[in-house]
C-alpha cells in the first residue's frame, strides 16, 4: 500500500482528494491535516507520499516542505497549487519537491501521479511545467562556473540518462538489471556529484552541462513529467 498524507488548509480539498484516492486499492490516505499539524502527522505516520498545499495561512507550504526534507527518511512531496503561474513553485522544486499538481487537474490523474512520485518519479502538471522548469534553469541550469566536471562511473552515466528520460527508480532497476537499492545508491551519488537537490535539477543540470551527450537525445521538457499528468 502507498501511504499518503494530505496537507491543505481547506477541509473541502482534503476530503475531496481523500475520496478520490480511497477508491484505489493500493493507496491508503492515512492522515488529513492543515499546515500547523503537518510535520507531527508526517513524522508519526511515515507516509510514502505527501500532497502539500503551497499556500496556507497558518504555515507556509515551503516552510513545511523544508522541514519534511529534514526528516531522516522524508517522503516524496507533491505541491498543490491553484495558480499555474505560482512564483513559489520554482522555490519548491529547488527545495526538493517531487513535483506539483494544479488543484483543478482531472481527478483521474491524481492516483497515477501519487504512484509515480511514490516510486521515485517527478510529476509536473503540464500547464505550468515548462514555465517553472525555465525559471529553475535560470538559477540552477548549469554547474557552477569553474567547477570541475563530475566524474561519473559508466553505470552512473547510464542511470543519469534514464533518470533524465523521466523513469522511476523501479523502472531504472528493470532497465539496468539491478536491484532497487542499487539504483537508489546510484541516484544519491549522482545528486551529490551534480550538487543537485532533486532528480529534476540533476537531469536539467546534466543536460545543460553536456553530461548527456552520449545518452538518449534531448526530447524536451515533457520527458521530465509523468505521462499520467499530460
Amino acid at each position: 500500500m502507498i501511504k499518503v498524507v494530505i496537507v491543505d488548509d481547506e477541509a473541502l480539498i482534503r476530503t475531496g482528494f481523500k475520496r478520490i484516492l480511497s477508491t484505489e486499492s493500493d493507496i491508503d490516505v492515512i492522515a488529513l491535516t492543515s499546515g500547523a499539524g503537518a510535520i507531527e502527522a508526517i513524522a508519526e505516520r511515515a507516509p510514502d507520499a505527501v500532497l502539500l498545499d503551497i499556500r496556507m495561512p497558518d504555515v507556509d507550504g515551503l516552510t513545511v516542505l523544508r522541514r519534511i526534507r529534514e526528516l531522516p527518511d522524508p517522503p516524496a512531496v507533491c505541491m498543490l497549487t491553484t495558480f499555474d503561474t505560482d512564483e513559489h513553485l520554482t522555490s519548491a522544486l529547488q527545495a526538493g519537491a517531487a513535483g506539483f499538481l494544479l488543484k483543478d487537474t482531472d481527478p483521474e490523474h491524481l492516483a497515477p501521479m501519487v504512484r509515480f512520485i511514490a516510486s521515485g518519479g517527478v510529476a509536473l502538471s503540464p500547464r505550468p511545467g515548462n514555465t517553472v522548469i525555465d525559471g529553475h534553469l535560470a538559477l540552477h541550469g548549469r554547474l557552477p562556473s569553474g567547477a570541475p566536471r563530475p566524474q561519473l562511473t559508466e553505470r552512473e552515466h547510464e542511470v543519469l540518462g534514464l533518470l533524465a528520460e523521466g523513469l522511476t527508480n523501479t523502472a531504472i532497476a528493470v532497465k539496468t538489471y539491478t536491484s532497487l537499492s542499487t539504483v537508489k545508491e546510484h541516484v544519491s551519488a549522482i545528486l551529490a556529484k551534480l550538487r543537485a537537490t532533486n532528480r529534476v535539477q540533476a537531469a536539467l543540470t546534466a543536460e545543460r552541462s553536456g553530461l548527456l551527450v552520449n545518452n538518449a537525445p534531448d526530447r524536451g521538457h515533457d520527458d521530465l513529467t509523468s505521462p499520467s499528468t499530460q
